[in-house]
């Protein structure tokens, strides 16, 4: 087991460890997101989990830490306790499954823009430089210079720099390349393609053999699938198919991912539904 995660979910013949808490969103966003202000009783949620090899103890550990990082709030009915989503946990779902169900995993629209995002944050900001530099990836951004990032397109990152409260210590642009720069140059420079590429390959060689078979658990198949292809998508900043190999594995490994995910959708609900227990959440 990787130190660095010690409750990770095992590896298994699927796929690589997985944190619990990426399970465990992957979970509310599967299962509650969608169905109204919930709250899903801890037991549901261990029984869950443990179809993919997380133990109680990891569940019970990370859901208290969730609730810490205001990703989660709890409510209790008698003696059991149930979780639903924060305003906040609700938001990131939203942005997952925007960019899990409704943006490709190939950028085959590219308009030849660019956004620059420069900041220059004060050296006691530890935490808010890692946090900003974890948003920027997730929006696609690379590091082309210490304190200037670069990502394809016009993105808006309005809401990183609210949320995070770095209004007076950013700079953001949006412009088009020299036409003497070497676009492709300076991909290679900014990003590692050869780890991306090897991340979608190595997901799609997981889940290859798994295309078209019946699906013993498809709560389990479909939950790992989902949080396994969040992760692999995570550090990919979908650059212009133009400046990339022509075999590109992001785009098999997606159809892959969405063939699969649609085989068990339907049965991942069904079962969902009769294994669930939830109640109304209250918001304060």
């Amino acid at each position: 087991m990787d130190d660095r995660y010690p409750d990770a979910a095992p590896d298994s013949p699927a796929g690589p460890q997985l944190r619990p808490q990426s399970l465990l969103l992957a979970f509310f966003g599967n299962h509650v997101l969608e169905e109204g202000p919930l709250c899903v009783y801890s037991g549901s949620i261990i029984d869950v989990l443990g179809r993919v090899g997380v133990g109680e103890q990891a569940v019970r550990s990370t859901l208290t830490r969730m609730v810490g990082r205001g990703l989660l709030q709890r409510r209790r009915q008698g003696r059991r306790m149930y979780f639903g989503l924060t305003p906040h946990a609700a938001q990131i779902l939203h942005n997952g499954r925007k960019r899990i169900w409704h943006t490709s995993a190939v950028n085959d629209d590219w308009d030849g823009t660019w956004t620059l995002f420069g900041f220059s944050l004060p050296e006691a900001w530890q935490r808010q430089r890692h946090d900003l530099r974890s948003h920027l990836t997730w929006s696609g951004f690379g590091s082309l210079y210490s304190g200037l990032w670069i990502a394809p397109g016009d993105v808006d990152v309005s809401e990183i720099v609210a949320e995070l409260g770095i209004a007076d210590h950013v700079k953001i642009f949006h412009a088009r390349a020299y036409a003497a720069t070497d676009i492709d140059v300076m991909i290679r420079d900014t990003w590692d393609l050869q780890t991306i590429a090897a991340r979608h390959t190595a997901f799609e060689n997981r889940w290859i053999t798994h295309v078209g078979n019946q699906y013993g658990d498809p709560l389990a198949t479909h939950l790992r699938l989902v949080a396994e292809w969040l992760d692999t998508i995570r550090t990919d900043p979908r650059l212009p198919a133009r400046h990339l190999p022509p075999d590109w594995p992001a785009r098999s490994a997606e159809e892959t991912f969405r063939r699969i995910a649609e085989q068990t959708r339907e049965p991942a609900r069904r079962v969902a539904a009769e294994l669930l227990e939830t109640t109304p959440l209250q918001t304060s």
